[in-house]
C-alpha cells in the first residue's frame, strides 16, 4: 500500500462562531421552539448559506422587506439579522403589528450608539466601511439622511471636502481589515486633525482576534483556507490577511468539496485553515476530514490569544433551553 503523502495542518484558533453570531443563530433556534414554524427572518441572519439553509430546514423563513410576510402570518415572530437595520425597520414592524426580536450583535449596536453620540454632539459623522453592506446599511440608518458620509477608501479619504467650521467624528463597520482601516484612519486624520474618534474601539474583538490569528500563521503556508461565504466581509478580509502575511496562496471555501488544490499539495506541504466569524464548526472538521482521507495529517495548533465572550438572548427566549442537539447543525455532535 502507498504511504500517502504528508501534510502539516496549522489550524487557527480562535476561529469561526463569534459571541454575537452564535446569539443570533440561537435567537432564531429558540423561537422556533417557544412558537414553533414558521419564524420568519429579515435577511439572512448570519452569512453564511450552510447556516441559513439549517435554520429554514427548521422552520425559519428568510425575506428581504417585512411587506413579504403574509397577512395571515402577521402573528409570527421575525427576527432581524445580526448586521442590524436601520430605525426605519423596527418602525415599520410596529406599523404592521409584528412581533419582532432583534438579533444585532451587540457591537455593532455599540457602533450604532457611539453615530449617535457624534451627531448628538453637533458632528457629521463619517463610516468607515462597504457600500451596500447590510451592516453599514444599518449604521447609516440610525441617523437623518445626509449626516453620515461613507468612506470605503483612502482615496475617498482625499475627496471629502468640508469646511473648517464643521465638526467631525467617525465610526466603522465592526468586520474591516485593521490594517487597511488604520491606513483611512491616519489619512482622514492628517486631512482632518480635530476628527473625533469612537469613545471606543468599532472593529470587533473577534474581528481583530481572527485577522491575529491568522497573520500568526501565515508565514510558509503552500496554501491558506478561510471558510467563509462570499459575502461575508470579515471572511473575505482574512484571505487577504493570509496573502499579505506569507501565504503563497489564499482561498475562500464555503465546504469541503469546494477544495479543488489537492494536486497542488506534494508531500510535506503546510496548509493553514480558519473560518470567518459567521462559519460553523461541523465545516471546519468535515475540511479537516477530507484532508485526512488524502494525507497523512498532523494538526498545528496556531493560538493566538482565547476567546470566552458570550452574548445572552434576550428575556422574551431565556425560559427556553437551549440544548446541544439544538445546535449540533452549526457545532456538530457534542
Amino acid at each position: 500500500m502507498t504511504a500517502r503523502p504528508k501534510l502539516t495542518l496549522r489550524l487557527c484558533e480562535p476561529r469561526g462562531f463569534c459571541a454575537g453570531v452564535d446569539r443570533a443563530i440561537q435567537i432564531v433556534v429558540l423561537a422556533i421552539k417557544k412558537h414553533g414554524a414558521p419564524v420568519y427572518v429579515r435577511h439572512e441572519i448570519v452569512h453564511n448559506r450552510y447556516v441559513v439553509e439549517g435554520l429554514r430546514a427548521k422552520g425559519a423563513i428568510f425575506i428581504e422587506e417585512l411587506s413579504e410576510i403574509p397577512p395571515e402570518h402577521r402573528d409570527r415572530p421575525v427576527v432581524f439579522s445580526a448586521h442590524g437595520v436601520p430605525k426605519s425597520v423596527p418602525e415599520d414592524a410596529e406599523e404592521r403589528s409584528l412581533f419582532y426580536l432583534d438579533a444585532t450583535c451587540p457591537l455593532v449596536s455599540k457602533v450604532h450608539k457611539q453615530a449617535m453620540r457624534h451627531r448628538r454632539l453637533g458632528r457629521h459623522v463619517l463610516l468607515i466601511g462597504h457600500a451596500g453592506h447590510p451592516e453599514v446599511i444599518g449604521t447609516m440608518g440610525q441617523l437623518p439622511e445626509g449626516e453620515v458620509t461613507l468612506v470605503e477608501t483612502e482615496n475617498d479619504a482625499d475627496k471629502l471636502a468640508f469646511s473648517d467650521d464643521v465638526s467631525l467624528g467617525f465610526v466603522t463597520q465592526t468586520t474591516l481589515s485593521v490594517d487597511d482601516t488604520a491606513g483611512i484612519i491616519a489619512r482622514l486624520k492628517q486631512r482632518f486633525p480635530h476628527m473625533e474618534a469612537p469613545a471606543a474601539e468599532s472593529i470587533c474583538y473577534a474581528t481583530t482576534n481572527r485577522q491575529d490569528a491568522v497573520k500568526q500563521a501565515a508565514e510558509g503556508c503552500d496554501l491558506f483556507l478561510i471558510v467563509g461565504a462570499p459575502n461575508s466581509s470579515n471572511s473575505r478580509r482574512l484571505v487577504e490577511v493570509a496573502e499579505r502575511s506569507g501565504a503563497k496562496l489564499a482561498k475562500l471555501v464555503q465546504q469541503a468539496d469546494e477544495i479543488e488544490w489537492w494536486d497542488r499539495l506534494g508531500d510535506g506541504a503546510l496548509v493553514g485553515l480558519s473560518a470567518g466569524a459567521s462559519a460553523p464548526e461541523i465545516i471546519v472538521d468535515a475540511i479537516i476530514e477530507s484532508f485526512r482521507e488524502r494525507f497523512d495529517v498532523t494538526v498545528d495548533i496556531a493560538l493566538a490569544m482565547e476567546e470566552n465572550e458570550t452574548f445572552p438572548v434576550m428575556r422574551a427566549l431565556r425560559d427556553v433551553e437551549l440544548t446541544p442537539a439544538d445546535m449540533a447543525f452549526v457545532n456538530g455532535a457534542a
